[in-house]
């Protein structure tokens, strides 16, 4: 006996959802993932000296009319890197260095700087162990990422793809792996919007007893009000 609900049913239920989805969005505009990983992002920067380089930071900028350069308001410095040959005309801000995220990294840049920010690009990277290791390569001390813990599927062939999706303890386990603790973890949990992951780790942690107090931790079950029943709103 086939107790699945019927097509008519499905597409009931799907508008249904999309109503609840569209209200939610209009009464929690800030939970609008890169609104709010810039908002993470401008209590974050600020704290931190030295120089600072986008990697593959394309244009630096923040989809909010901003650039992420004026974030770093400490900074001494400020790099961005991209990968030439996404098939793009202007592929990357002016001045931005060459950097392949998934080859061997050219040893005159280990260490050379002070912060590494790298938002939103790890999904589309699918040697993910060896553009990990890269990011740390880059870094004398302080690693910050942004990634996605559910979004839907982005890509376009033959130029970028999307192969990945974190968790929190997953995310720890990368900083880990390539010498890092992470010293703080938030994320936009919501049933109404892609859900981001914003962290940072660094390699001295004990340097770091000011900073301030992660929200979240790796253990933290994310999305639960997402799949969930009977809170499912997808």
């Amino acid at each position: 006996m086939n107790i699945l609900p019927q097509a008519p049913m499905l597409r009931l239920m799907e508008r249904i959802r999309r109503v609840i989805t569209n209200q939610a969005r209009l009464r929690q505009p800030e939970m609008n993932p890169r609104r709010w990983s810039n908002t993470e992002l401008r209590k974050l920067c600020c704290l931190f000296e030295g120089d600072v380089v986008n990697v593959s930071g394309f244009m630096d900028e923040d989809k909010e009319d901003g650039h992420y350069k004026d974030y770093f308001s400490k900074a001494h410095s400020y790099t961005i890197t991209n990968y030439a040959g996404s098939g793009e005309v202007g592929d990357g801000a002016e001045g931005s260095i060459y950097f392949d995220l998934e080859a061997e990294p050219p040893p005159e840049l280990e260490g050379k700087f002070d912060v590494v920010f790298n938002h939103t690009v790890l999904e589309h990277i699918e040697l993910i162990q060896p553009a990990f290791k890269n990011l740390a390569h880059l870094s004398k001390e302080v690693l910050i990422t942004v990634v996605p813990f559910l979004q839907n599927e982005h890509y376009r062939p033959n130029i970028y793809g999307d192969y990945w999706r974190y968790t929190p303890l997953g995310l720890k386990a990368l900083y880990e792996q390539h010498g890092f603790t992470m010293i703080y973890l938030n994320a936009n949990d919501t049933p109404w919007y892609p859900v981001y992951l914003t962290a940072v780790g660094v390699r001295h942690p004990e340097k770091f007893t000011d900073f301030p107090s992660s929200p979240w931790t790796e253990n933290a079950r994310i999305a639960k009000e997402t799949y969930v029943y009977p809170n499912c709103a997808w």
